[in-house]
């Protein structure tokens, strides 16, 4: 190593005037480093290619928004990250794949993706700039003898990379380029640079990185043994970018609601055509959401989806209706599960984990231990003295020490065996599992994770919350794929289900029962007393109206456009029927009871009826209703105009007060 080499580190002059003594490699980032960018958002550029892309479309007699361009590409682009990421980080999202998604769900040829991409390319050459300070230095150790490489975090390939250094530095600059997009792999995890260091056969501490982001350019090389100079991105260009990315998105906002005030849904004449007009395109559009989720995640050979009984069953459905119609490909195994909260509380239980404690806790503050060891053992048991005492979970696990007890734990130790068997059955080794469910709080997931630490468990739902305040250390794998939020939000129009969560529960689930006990039939396969629930076996829509009207709508798809336009009309009119409903609204959204599951007979009402002899009580018991606003329309139809914006308003209170905290 050089004398002065630590002062190398320090700045990129230096690197002008030092030889660079025991350094064979210089391997340098690419954008933001060799390659500058001008203060455009990367949110700017991509409305900006999708306005070309339309203009180019529209040539071939095609017509397609720029919005709803820009709308797909953004979701193609979100989900496969969010997948990545979820899945443990390892290989990288590739802008091939990206587009190739948007173009399905468009229903566009796949011969444009390359026509696509070349958009893409021309708005990125009028976006950069040569660093030509870090070229000069480059060029000069290059000419005493050290070899020059590019590394990049991308989803871009070589081939690209390789026209868009050339197109600002020319050629002959760069030895090597080594691309995240084809070596599947990335810096931030260190991979990339292990696979650099192979190919180019050189040692780490002969090696010396530039690049501007403080993790994956200079601490992650250096816990590798690689020399690193880091060079930031300037204050200016980051808050000139993120005001730019600001503008953009406040136009779009403007130009939508420009649009979506002279589209209407006509009126409605029954539940099944609320269900298909109304919901039939939010859950074609969730569909959408699980394809992109799924689609990345099946890049990652050893994964499987499966639909939780009971919501997962309606989900499936659509899902796979959905597929057919639009054309659009999907390899990785599916099947749908026999689970529960309580299944899944059981397989915890075993583990001694602290998070069924606090699921428990929650679920059963008003019973006592015998009817929590009811529930979990799948049987009534003769448990006096104290196990008749208030359940406390803090001494639920010295409980089931106790002669009794154990008799319990036995049988919760069959069940969770029958069911781990089970999960065998349908995937195997298989070590990526994602699990689809409706939501909220991923209780599902959080209890599997820790009963089964030896696979890996992730959720995808239609909406994630953390409504019941407990911990969210699970949250990094759930994806609430339509919403993620705590609160109700009036300006986020897809929050207002949790304004009435019950009726998304109540539009997936068939008319089964939860899943709580396990047998195993004469020919070795584990069954539930929730029956078979095979794909194609069982119908979710018997019965249910909102959900045979959202199969309906499916099969009139045309393309993912359909979709997008109909799904903006249709979140307005759901938020109107859930925070002000008429008596029609009323109708279509009634569920009647709820069960509460977890092993327990008991039901809930959705809207139970008042039976306080003055105003007072009534308006005071409104708190205790699951769906407020239903309950102000039905019991007070003279105050609901006022009392509905005024509920309306203290949410939004509500919101800004969280917010500030």
């Amino acid at each position: 190593m050089a004398k002065g080499y630590p002062v190398l580190l320090q700045s990129l002059d230096h690197l002008l005037h030092w030889p660079l003594e025991g350094i064979d490699v210089i391997s340098t980032d690419v954008f933001d480093t060799l390659l500058l960018r001008q203060p455009r958002s990367q949110r700017s550029r991509t409305i900006l290619a999708e306005q070309r892309f339309a203009r180019l479309l529209r040539d071939e007699g095609i017509v397609i928004s720029p919005e709803h361009l820009f709308r797909t590409r953004q979701l193609a682009e979100r989900f496969a990250y969010r997948a990545l990421n979820v899945g443990g980080g390892a290989g990288e999202v590739r802008l091939v794949d990206i587009v190739a998604r948007q173009l399905a769900m468009l229903g566009l040829p796949e011969r444009m993706i390359d026509e696509r991409i070349s958009l893409e390319m021309a708005i990125e050459k009028v976006s950069l700039s040569a660093n030509e300070k870090l070229a000069k230095v480059l060029r000069l150790q290059r000419q005493a003898g050290i070899r020059i490489i590019a590394v990049s975090d991308t989803a871009l390939p070589r081939r690209h990379l390789a026209e868009l250094i050339n197109h600002f530095h020319g050629p002959g600059l760069i030895d090597n380029i080594y691309s995240s997009a084809d070596l599947g792999a990335s810096k931030r995890h260190g991979q990339l640079f292990s696979s650099v260091l192979a190919q180019e056969g050189v040692a780490a501490s002969r090696v010396l990185h530039v690049g501007d982001d403080l993790l994956a350019d200079c601490a992650v090389p250096k816990t590798m043994g690689i020399q690193a100079l880091h060079l930031p991105k300037g204050r200016f260009r980051r808050l000139a970018a993120r005001a730019d990315g600001a503008r953009a998105e406040a136009m779009r906002g403007v130009r939508n609601q420009l649009r979506r005030a002279t589209n209407h849904i006509p009126e409605l004449a029954d539940r099944t055509a609320f269900g298909r007009e109304v919901f039939g395109p939010i859950v074609a559009q969730f569909c959408l959401h699980i394809w992109l989720y799924a689609a990345q995640a099946e890049t990652e050979a050893n994964a499987a989806l499966l639909f939780c009984a009971r919501g997962g069953i309606g989900i499936r459905e659509a899902f796979e209706r959905v597929l057919k119609k639009l054309g659009l490909p999907l390899a990785v195994p599916r099947e749908n599960i026999q689970i529960s909260r309580l299944v899944a509380a059981r397989a915890a239980l075993v583990r001694r984990s602290p998070a069924v404690l606090d699921e428990l806790g929650r679920e059963f503050r008003k019973n006592s231990f015998a009817e929590v060891a009811n529930a979990l053992g799948g049987r009534k048991y003769d448990l006096r003295g104290l196990w008749e005492l208030s359940f406390d979970a803090s001494c639920f696990f010295s409980m089931l020490e106790t002669s009794e007890g154990l008799v319990v734990l036995e049988d919760i130790a069959k069940q969770n065996e029958l069911f781990e068997r089970h999960l065998k059955q349908i995937v195997g080794d298989t070590s990526r599992i994602i699990l689809c469910d409706t939501g909220l709080y991923g209780s599902t997931q959080r209890l599997l994770a820790s009963g089964l630490p030896e696979r890996r468990f992730e959720t995808i739902q239609f909406a994630r919350c953390n409504y019941k305040g407990l911990s969210e250390d699970h949250f990094p794998k759930v994806t609430g794929l339509v919403v993620e939020e705590d609160l109700y939000n009036p300006l986020k129009v897809e929050t207002v289900i949790l304004r009435y969560w019950q009726i998304i529960e109540s539009l997936f689930e068939p008319a089964i029962p939860s899943v709580r006990h396990f047998s195993e039939s004469d020919n070795g396969i584990i069954r539930s007393n929730a029956g078979d629930i095979a794909y194609g076996l069982l119908d979710p829509a018997d019965g249910n109206l909102l959900l045979s009207g959202v199969l309906q709508y499916i099969e009139r798809l045309g393309n993912g456009t359909q979709i997008m336009r109909d799904a903006d009309l249709a979140w307005t009119r759901l938020k109107q029927a859930i925070t002000n409903p008429r008596a029609f609204d009323m109708m279509a959204l009634g569920v009647g009871s709820r069960s509460v599951d977890f092993g327990r007979q008991e039901s809930v009402y959705i809207l139970k009826q008042s039976a306080a002899p003055d105003l007072a009580r009534r308006l005071a018991e409104v708190r205790a209703q699951l769906w407020r606003e239903g309950a102000i329309a039905r019991d007070f139809p003279f105050l609901k105009s006022a009392l509905l914006p005024a509920l309306e308003m203290a949410h939004i209170v509500r919101g800004v007060s969280a917010r500030l905290k």
